[in-house]
């Protein structure tokens, strides 16, 4: 598991890189990538281009970013979703709280 960060030259927004499985053990790694920032992005990209697995304290996490985020007022994306890990957040009903592409 490996988390890796990118801030945009404009500072706007933040992706966040996450390979393999998004668990449990990635949460001090995860929390780190976007709360030590000076400062706050408008916009957060979650890529799972190379996630393969993420279970129930994976979602819980990305709701953690979406309060530290602003809540309903949150813009985040997660993008490039295997098919397997849209039909755990679609199941969990997220397309309600993210913007999945």
């Amino acid at each position: 598991m490996a988390i890796t960060s990118s801030v945009s030259p404009d500072g706007n927004t933040l992706t966040l890189y996450i390979q393999g499985r998004f668990d449990f053990g990635a949460h001090q790694e995860f929390r780190a990538s976007y709360e030590q920032l000076e400062e706050e992005p408008s916009l957060y990209r979650v890529d799972m281009k190379d996630t393969n697995y993420l279970d129930s304290s994976a979602l819980g996490m990305l709701l953690l970013l979406r309060d530290h985020a602003g809540g309903d007022d949150a813009n985040i994306e997660i993008l490039n979703c295997s098919p397997d890990v849209k039909k755990i957040l679609t199941i969990s009903n997220f397309e309600q709280l993210f913007d999945i592409k």
